[in-house]
């Protein structure tokens, strides 16, 4: 089921007597968790609601067949327990036994947890081994990947539409390009965004500009295109940025040479004809990126991104022999590329 169809149906107070919760997108889904709980209504910990995780997943069976207890059902949220994931080596005996007998006990009995139980899985990573499948045919199952930028557009102007601010989508891109797409982070930039401009205000660039929070990666992106330019001043300045934010200069380094590594698989997928987002293991959320990349990777030459590349390399590997500080080196390669 998709994201939005569920938010649907909570929206309607409809609910599922199975969910399988899972993927990276942590706030929608933590969010359509809090809802399942508004729907159901009064939990009361232990007599209609139960938690379990690794500990006591032993311990599902019979949580699901003891009664409510004064209530017509019982909510049982199951979180993070390794019953959807492969045994690794060392196999978990009462985790393997728990999972075969909870796949069989639901492919069995879905009547009575009809009747009785509002089941919640909750899990980071699945395999689609037994359980899943039985899931798939019994259950409201939903994947949470992090959501496409039309869609985190959608979200962000409703909200910013609820306190009557104005907004346009390419503002929003603006947004989503220089913050991330982790729906949490971006819901609170646009709150600070609305308490700034007040109801009746309009959102600009500038305003993300002043207020936002910028990802490591936005800013090595504006790093990279004044380096195109050969804009010096602005490069370093963007640098500074960084160290100012307390990002670790060692990180910043890995950054770069992996930001750069990207243009050059660009240029070479131009080069050859490929599929530039397969070239870079691009998400289906991430594709608005593929543009990106391609514009940058025309200010430079196929040349020019080889030796920043390989000077990256050798600011590494003289910084862990004590030849040369990080912070200094890294000014050098942006001046010495920088340079017409």
């Amino acid at each position: 089921m998709l994201i939005e169809e569920l938010e649907r149906d909570l929206r309607e107070q409809k609910l599922k007597s199975i969910y399988l919760l899972y993927g990276e997108e942590k706030f929608l889904l933590e969010s359509v968790v809090k809802k399942i709980k508004k729907n159901f209504g009064e939990c009361i910990n232990g007599i209609n609601y139960i938690t379990i995780d690794e500990t006591n997943i032993g311990e599902l069976i019979a949580d699901i067949q003891t009664p409510a207890f004064g209530y017509p059902k019982k909510l049982i949220v199951v979180r993070n327990s390794g019953i959807l994931k492969k045994e690794g080596k060392r196999k978990d005996p009462e985790l393997a036994k728990a999972k075969k007998s909870v796949a069989e006990y639901i492919e069995n009995n879905m009547e009575e947890i009809d009747e009785s139980v509002i089941l919640v899985f909750i899990e980071e990573n699945v395999e689609k081994q037994k359980l899943f499948k039985v899931l798939e045919k019994n259950a409201c199952v939903c994947e949470f990947e992090f959501q496409k930028p039309n869609q985190i557009i959608g979200r962000l102007k409703s909200i910013a539409n609820a306190y009557k601010v104005n907004v346009a989508e390419n503002t929003l891109q603006y947004l989503i390009e220089q913050c991330g797409q982790n729906m949490q982070e971006l819901i609170n930039e646009i709150r600070k965004l609305i308490e700034y401009e007040g109801e009746g205000g309009t959102i600009t660039k500038a305003d993300i500009d002043l207020l936002c929070t910028k990802q490591t990666q936005a800013i090595i992106f504006n790093l990279t295109d004044y380096l195109g330019k050969k804009q010096i001043k602005l490069a370093l300045e963007e640098l500074n940025k960084l160290l100012y934010n307390k990002e670790p200069i060692q990180k910043i380094l890995i950054t770069l040479y992996n930001h750069f590594k990207r243009l050059y698989f660009t240029k070479l997928a131009e080069k050859y004809k490929l599929d530039i987002a397969k070239s870079l293991n691009l998400k289906p959320n991430q594709m608005f990126l593929v543009n990106k990349y391609k514009k940058q990777a025309k200010s430079f030459t196929e040349l020019e991104i080889s030796n920043i590349i390989k000077a990256l390399i050798d600011l590494d590997y003289n910084y862990k022999i004590g030849n040369i500080d990080l912070n200094i080196g890294l000014e050098t390669i942006l001046c010495n590329n920088c340079s017409k």
